[in-house]
């Protein structure tokens, strides 16, 4: 099964990137994913669900151990893996 996450980390600061986003970047930058795609107001993330399941959960304790007090995100199924 392929997986897309799309997330956001928040507070938001628009004259530099806070901690918890740069972490959501390394995150999934780092992460065995077919494609990311990391903006200033959404980032999204394909793969197979392992990798996107565990992408997830790194995503989630890294970033607000770094200081997000929100998390937005959602995952949809995309089709089959092989």
């Amino acid at each position: 099964m392929r997986l897309r996450v799309e997330f956001t980390t928040e507070p938001f600061d628009l004259d530099r990137a806070p901690a918890h986003a740069v972490v959501a970047r390394e995150v999934v930058e780092a992460a065995e994913l077919d494609a990311v795609d990391v903006g200033p107001f959404g980032n999204t993330a394909e793969g197979d669900a392992d990798g996107v399941l565990t992408a997830v959960d790194a995503l989630l304790r890294k970033t607000l151990a770094a200081g997000a007090t929100r998390i937005s995100l959602q995952v949809n199924v995309i089709g089959e893996g092989e």
